[in-house]
């Protein structure tokens, strides 16, 4: 059973949002790449070098076959994450910033050439938020796409800078949302009920999680059913907010139908945690 729902091609957006990026950061000044941002004790430049490693670590692993140290014993996998990720950003404090960004245009374009040449039907890595087991390589990519985009949009927000193109957002609701059925997996309902999610405006959809034997699986569409088990409505920006944990307005969230799975909606998250 495919939980997933269909297909998302997010290979034409990555070398346009990479160069959208590398023209934002080309400009800034020092004081510029210090300013705080909302992911809490990175700076900006802290954030561009996160993306680097993001970029380099998954060429390595993916394109060159290379094996890194795992979680210590004990550590579990988010810890094993968050740990890695700050070690990193501090060895990137003490490069300039005329460094970073050189490395950074090095590596441009290199994760969209690694994407392009994969069968993306196939299943590869997991995708931790949207299930235990492998997932197919098209939502992998398409993860890497929406990690990209967030930190891009972080880093525009620090800045005070004009918000990211609206056409990079396309896939960004699309995505997070296959989050859906594994975080449905705990709530019991008779096969054939529907949860429905509804993203407003440029870049949202209609998605609904409907029960099976065996689990949860995604669709595109409204619920058919008149009376789905529960839904959830919100625009973008607060979707987005929602499942990185990025301080949503609740305020612009409608629900209906059973609370308590309403709830358990509005508990998705999108990323690592």
């Amino acid at each position: 059973m495919n939980p997933w729902g269909p297909p998302i091609d997010v290979l034409p957006y990555f070398s346009k949002e990479e160069q959208s990026l590398m023209t934002l950061l080309s400009a800034l000044t020092e004081e510029d790449w210090t300013r705080p941002t909302m992911c809490a004790g990175w700076s900006v430049k802290d954030i561009a070098a996160h993306l680097l490693g993001d970029k380099v670590g998954r060429l390595s692993r993916g394109r060159d076959g290379h094996s890194s140290d795992g979680p210590r014993p004990g550590e579990a996998f988010p810890q094993f994450i968050d740990r890695i990720n700050d070690e990193w950003v501090v060895a990137c404090r003490r490069l300039s910033t005329d460094v970073l960004l050189t490395m950074m245009y090095e590596f441009m374009g290199q994760t969209t050439e690694y994407w392009a040449k994969l069968d993306l039907d196939v299943l590869g890595e997991p995708v931790s938020w949207a299930g235990d087991g492998p997932a197919p390589r098209w939502l992998d990519a398409a993860r890497d796409y929406s990690e990209f985009w967030v930190h891009h949009v972080q880093l525009r927000e620090a800045l005070e800078h004009t918000p990211l193109e609206a056409e990079y957002a396309e896939p960004i609701a699309d995505t997070f949302v296959r989050a859906l059925p594994h975080t449905l997996r705990e709530v019991d309902a008779r096969v054939g009920k529907q949860v429905g999610y509804t993203v407003t405006g440029k870049g949202g959809g209609k998605w609904h999680a409907r029960r099976e034997r065996d689990g949860w699986i995604l669709d595109r569409g409204a619920p058919p059913s008149r009376t789905p088990l529960a839904t959830v409505t919100t625009d973008l920006d607060t979707f987005w907010r929602l499942c990185t944990r990025n301080a949503p307005d609740l305020g612009r969230v409608k629900t209906s139908g059973d609370e308590n799975v309403c709830a358990v909606v509005l508990g998705m998250t999108s990323i690592i945690v």
